[in-house]
């Protein structure tokens, strides 16, 4: 078999020009297929890279269509040099939170979901992540989790605390983190409370804020089928963000540099902070360090909103400018089949499907893991960024607007958030979608 695979990790920029309707649009032909091999791309690491290429290895054997796949680092800025010169991959695997903005900039062909083989498979939570408010999909789902919270069980014991369900025993037990000596190193305070990836790059921050944005009874926005309202102004919201802030703005509870940190990973897999809310992608890096018995998987604890965490979906796309239709449709087939879905779960490599969409199959089971069940339950506690709209821009001015205020301490939190909100409702407006 004859197929190539690339990866890439280098970090040069590419200046691009965003693609217009024009670039990518179907012509009214037929297109023909130019007999190359079928281009995917993913962004992706090794680990999770050699697990992809099992998956497209175990589709050439099946199907005897040929992948070309590239993983990068760099989708995004990669990705629109080729929008930009109206050649898009065929494929494309990727956040499901980026959905809105290709489909809107002309890059996705919708999906006509009743001619996928295996579609009902798929429970209608998974459909519904990847439909617009036009009525149409434009994308298949392909994998899905929530974040959950990560603690030094090991700590935690040494101080004789208990698993906390509530903030404030998560407050609690970061203080102690910061403040006594969980490492046992004979050294007071040369720990942390919480490791955070304070990064705005891709609004990254908002994403890990969201959660005790939410479980502090606050929202950033109301409403339903692509029609919001800002929410994040509201007094209930005021009152989470000022419980986040007060993380950033008590000594020691968040690592040094945390507002600037791209990964958090780090700091919790070194010992050096002992409480990580992120997604169970970490449980093969931080089984290494700081080791499988080190650590635990808890449900997040709960505030006056109660526990819900982010929702996080990867989700299969066709590329606008392709000339292989029927082989998008046969690849997306194969990804989201039994057969699929498992080698994405258990090949060497990262699991690039966590939590399966297929629902006829069993997570904790193929991954003889018990860890996967409080994902499971968290999952079922959790929510998405709406996906009906372009959230591109709100998310990245969340990013932007927290990562600020948290650097501030004196921040006036009220009057930050209302100026936010005013900003996320003239961006809803200006995508026709406030109500």
């Amino acid at each position: 078999m004859n197929r190539s695979s690339r990866a890439v990790t280098g970090t040069a920029i590419v200046a691009v020009a965003m693609l217009s309707l024009s670039a990518c649009g179907q012509s009214a032909a037929e297109p023909v297929d130019d007999g190359k091999p079928l281009e995917v791309w993913s962004r992706s690491g090794p680990e999770a890279a050699r697990t992809y290429e099992a998956v497209f290895d175990a589709f050439t054997e099946e199907t005897g269509i040929e992948v070309d796949y590239l993983a990068t680092v760099e989708f995004e800025t990669q990705l629109r040099a080729r929008a930009a010169a109206g050649d898009l991959p065929d494929v494309m695997i990727y956040d499901q939170a980026s959905m809105a903005n290709y489909a809107n900039e002309g890059m996705l062909l919708p999906v006509e979901r009743d001619e996928l083989a295996g579609a009902d498979a798929l429970s209608e939570a998974s459909w519904d992540s990847v439909l617009m408010a036009d009525g149409a999909y434009y994308g298949v789902p392909f994998s899905q989790h929530a974040q959950v919270t990560f603690i030094r069980k090991d700590w935690r014991e040494e101080l004789g605390y208990e698993v906390p369900t509530t903030h404030d025993e998560l407050l609690a037990l970061a203080e102690a983190f910061a403040s006594e000596d969980p490492d046992g190193n004979g050294v007071d305070g040369d720990t942390y409370g919480m490791a955070v990836p304070g990064t705005t790059d891709r609004g990254f921050f908002a994403w890990w804020a969201s959660s005790y944005l939410w479980q502090g009874g606050g929202d950033i926005v109301s409403g339903e089928s692509g029609a919001y309202r800002a929410e994040i102004g509201s007094d209930e919201s005021v009152e989470a963000v000022e419980w986040i802030q007060n993380l950033f703005c008590t000594p020691d509870i968040v690592q040094p540099g945390a507002l600037t940190n791209a990964s958090a990973t780090p700091f919790f897999a070194e010992g050096q902070a002992g409480i990580y809310q992120t997604g169970p992608y970490a449980f093969a890096n931080f089984d290494s360090a700081p080791g499988a018995e080190n650590y635990e998987v808890i449900m997040a604890p709960s505030g006056p909103g109660g526990a819900t965490t982010l929702t996080e979906r990867t989700s299969i796309y066709f590329g606008a400018s392709t000339n292989k239709p029927d082989a998008q449709k046969a690849l997306a087939e194969f990804l989201i089949s039994e057969e699929g879905q498992e080698i994405g779960m258990t090949a060497p490599g990262q699991p690039v499907v966590r939590l399966p969409v297929n629902e006829s199959l069993d997570a904790v089971e193929i991954y003889g893991d018990e860890r996967w069940a409080v994902v499971e339950e968290q999952l079922a506690d959790s929510r998405p960024f709406p996906a009906d709209i372009d959230f591109t821009v709100i998310r990245q001015d969340i990013a932007e607007t927290f990562n600020s205020m948290f650097g501030r301490c004196s921040a006036d939190v009220s009057t930050e958030l209302g100026d936010l909100a005013t900003r996320i409702d003239e961006e809803l407006d200006k995508q026709d979608a406030l109500r």
